[in-house]
């Protein structure tokens, strides 16, 4: 079938929202009518070529929809139902999938801007094959997905809200609770109020910490951060973050998250822990980048680094639970949306991401 799809040909270079073929399922797939794609940075990474896929490509990884039609074998969902998509679609049999690590899974890295049989559904009006961001590729009006990348969504939450469940709210929340495992009374210091961020923070205020300190570079992202649950705010640029950190929290933060994405903030992270505390990196930092970090200040202090994808969340156990904190309002996911865009308005939806716009952006379909 033909649809409309932003494809990235180069790095550096916009999208060219353009007329694609999508083949139709094979087993265990889905076709998916996209309902709405979030803007995330994970994707500009792709663009800036911070980050390497195959091209041409269409990217988009956070993402919900409702299911058109499935291919031969597929049980768990049917023609109509609404899904959140996630970018991590489990094998089920590799070794990640068999030790409880399903968001680790080996055989999707494997066959990484690919499905599961290695190959593509998506091809150019050229004939050039285009690689699925994530197995998801929703920055198009259909897609098609593993069937394990399909989970179930209730009808109460709109489009919007679903498809940030599908990876910013998992994966900051999922940081804080899954990963961190943050505790009543802990301090917490978020390093980036991005979209990942907010969502860390809301985890932290759901965790039942007492002190939650945003830091970032913009004084219009700190004072949105205090919606989500920052109980202080620090502007790096306007002072030293580390040590504000370190007197705010009495010495260093029980637990630092790096939700930016650089190795000088995964340093900034380790400096503002207090002794035995962690550093919990969330921000996917460009490749080759490096952390100026000395060893004795983790063996003198007993302090951690640990890393967390996806906010280590089973997304298929987890999203569900996700999505009714949101239905109770113990997550607040309708505020994290300040800006919506049609398909063909993604270049400028990028371009706001690098200027002053503060929550998620999110591309809504018809």
């Amino acid at each position: 079938m033909r649809v409309t799809a932003a494809v990235l040909y180069d790095v550096n270079k916009p999208y060219s929202v353009e007329t694609v073929e999508l083949d139709p399922p094979k087993r265990g797939e889905v076709l998916i009518r996209v309902g709405a794609a979030g803007v995330c940075r994970s994707d500009l990474h792709f663009q800036k070529g911070e980050a390497t896929i195959a091209l041409p490509a269409v990217l988009g990884h956070e993402g919900a929809g409702t299911v058109q039609a499935v291919g031969e074998g597929v049980s768990m969902v049917k023609p109509g139902d609404r899904v959140i998509l996630s970018f991590v679609p489990n094998c089920g049999h590799c070794h990640s999938c068999e030790s409880g690590r399903p968001h680790l899974c080996d055989e999707h890295a494997r066959t990484t801007g690919k499905l599961f049989d290695n190959t593509s559904r998506l091809h150019t009006q050229a004939g050039q094959d285009c690689a699925h961001m994530g197995k998801v590729a929703c920055f198009a009006e259909y897609a098609v997905v593993p069937e394990m990348g399909c989970v179930p969504a209730p009808a109460s939450l709109d489009f919007p809200a679903l498809a940030l469940i599908g990876c910013s709210v998992t994966t900051g929340v999922g940081a804080a609770l899954f990963n961190a495992r943050v505790q009543p009374g802990d301090s917490v210091a978020v390093i980036g109020c991005g979209g990942v961020g907010l969502n860390v923070l809301q985890g932290a205020r759901l965790a039942g910490a007492t002190t939650i300190v945003a830091v970032d570079v913009k004084d219009t992202a700190l004072a949105f951060a205090k919606k989500f649950g920052a109980t202080h705010t620090v502007n790096a640029r306007a002072e030293n973050a580390v040590a504000r950190v370190q007197a705010l929290t009495g010495g260093g933060a029980h637990f630092a998250f790096e939700a930016y994405g650089s190795g000088a903030t995964t340093k900034m992270a380790v400096d503002m822990l207090r002794k035995r505390g962690t550093a919990v990196i969330v921000g996917i930092a460009p490749v080759g980048d490096t952390a100026a970090i000395e060893p004795v200040v983790l063996t003198r202090g007993e302090k951690t680094i640990t890393g967390t994808y996806y906010g280590s969340a089973h997304p298929r156990q987890d999203m569900p639970r996700i999505a009714d904190w949101v239905e109770r309002g113990r997550l607040d996911v309708a505020g994290l949306v300040t800006r919506r865009y049609a398909l063909a308005e993604i270049n400028r939806a990028y371009a706001d991401i690098e200027t002053d716009g503060v929550g998620r952006g999110v591309i809504v379909f018809a």
